[in-house]
This record gives structure tokens, sequence and C-alpha cells, in this order.
């Protein structure tokens, strides 16, 4: 049973991480809100894990009532208490605290899955509540009144989409290589053979990952107007294809590319067993 001196005191670590991650360490910012971080609720996802899922959602409200005052200049946007209360709720509380659902699935059998399982889940309602705010409360302001929805959707998906791909990859990263829910996070048991075809393995899922952030925001950086935040269809035409697909093509072929060395050496393994 894990005292709660030592529960406290690794909540407060993972806190100060994940505030690091995604206040310091930022890998895009988009001009009317939200941004692509390097697994910045990892920690909260990590607390969940270990302590189960109330502790988890403390953690996660703990981690939103911090995003709300470094982000407090946002609701200088909004106006009327409705608004403000329904910004914080939504963008902060709501959004961060599903963080804290990661440790839902943890007595499933394999961890690496339950921890993916579970940064995919939290992501996904952490992505409705931003769509649910940008149609209601930011309709008319940072977001157009007409097809606000969709917008919305679109919109939250430029940043939401390439932080969860970055936060899966990361997970299962760390999943695999520790056993999150023992005291000393010792190395994980795995039926895997060798080191070298988990890295890979990494590798090729992180150059995947890579190639579809690359994309979406080569996508999204042309077709959004600076000054209004709409998107332009025409704008199509500005963005570099050849690039991206070249990009893509590469990253792409380099991610299959280990993934069949990968393959050979553990083929060879068994042999050599």
């Amino acid at each position: 049973m894990k005292s709660t001196t030592e529960r406290l005191a690794v909540t407060a670590m993972m806190l100060a991480a994940s505030t690091l991650l995604s206040s310091v360490i930022k890998l895009l910012d988009l001009p009317y809100g939200g941004s692509v971080t390097l697994a910045s609720a990892l920690p909260v996802m990590v607390v969940s894990f270990r302590y189960g899922t109330p502790w988890g959602l403390l953690a996660g409200l703990a981690h939103g009532l911090i995003q709300l005052v470094l982000g407090r200049n946002t609701l200088s946007y909004v106006t009327g208490a409705a608004s403000v209360a329904a910004v914080i709720i939504l963008d902060y509380l709501l959004a961060f605290t599903f963080y804290g659902l990661a440790g839902v699935f943890r007595k499933m059998k394999s961890q690496p899955a339950a921890f993916v399982l579970g940064a995919f889940v939290v992501s996904v309602l952490r992505y409705i509540s931003h769509v649910i705010s940008g149609c209601t409360v930011w309709a008319g302001l940072s977001i157009p009144t007409e097809a606000a929805l969709q917008y919305s959707l679109i919109y939250n998906a430029t940043y939401m989409l390439p932080e969860m791909l970055i936060l899966i990859v990361v997970s299962y990263y760390i999943s695999s290589a520790l056993d999150l829910q023992s005291a000393e996070l010792r190395p994980l048991k795995t039926s895997e053979t060798g080191l070298v075809p988990r890295i890979l393995a990494y590798i090729a899922g992180a150059l995947v990952a890579a190639a579809a952030i690359f994309d979406i925001v080569s996508i999204f950086s042309k077709t959004q107007d600076a000054e209004t935040g709409e998107f332009y269809a025409q704008a199509l035409v500005e963005i570099p294809w050849i690039l991206m697909l070249v990009v893509t093509l590469v990253l792409s072929a380099s991610a299959a590319a280990l993934l069949i060395v990968r393959h050979r050496i553990r083929e060879t393994q068994k042999e050599a067993a």
C-alpha cells in the first residue's frame, strides 16, 4: 500500500514535469489557442496509472488549475460570467482533468496496451471538450459563427491530433520499458527478445508520428488566415505538396525498413534459441 506521503511527493513532481513540458517545451503554438507539446500529459497519466483513477482525477484537476493560471489571459477574450465560466470548465478543468482517467485500464494484462489505450481515450475526451467550447463560447470570436461546429472540429484537430500521436508514441515507449505500478519503477518484464528490436519499433513509431505531424502543420499553417483565423480552401494551392509527399514517403519508408530489420532480428534470435 503506497503511503499518502509518497503519493503527494510523486504527484507534485509529476505535476511539475507536466507544467514544464506544457509551458516551456512547446513544439507548436497556434495563434487562436492550442499547442503541441512533448507529451506534457504523460506525467499526469503515470500518476493515474500508479495510484488509480480517483487520485489521477485529482492530479488532472490540479494540472488543469495550473494551466488555467498560466493561460489566464485567454479569459480576457470572452465577455460575461457564463462565457468565462464555460471557458474555465471546458478548456481547462474538464479538458485536463480527463488525463486523470488514464488509469482506468490499468488492470489489463498488457501494460503497454493499457497505457496506450488510456492515452488515446483521454486525448479524445479532451478534444471533445475543446470542440464543445469552440462551437459555443468561441463562436463569433476566434471561430466563425457559420459552421461553428465544423470549424471547431477542424481547428482543434490541428493541435490535438499531433498532440495525441506524440503522447501515444511516448506512452508506448515508457510503458514498454518501465513497470509503472512498481515502487521503484523497475524495468518491465516482457516477452520481447532483446533490446534492439524494441528500440527499432519505438523509432519506427516515432517516424510515422513525425510524418503525420509534419503533414498536419504544413496544411493548416497555409489554410488558416493569420488575422481572422478562418480557413480558406483556395489556400490549398500554397501547400508544399511535393515536399510533404517526399517527407512522408521518406519517413514512412524508413519506418517500414526498420520494422523489416526488427522482424529479421527477432527471427534470428528465435532460431538461435
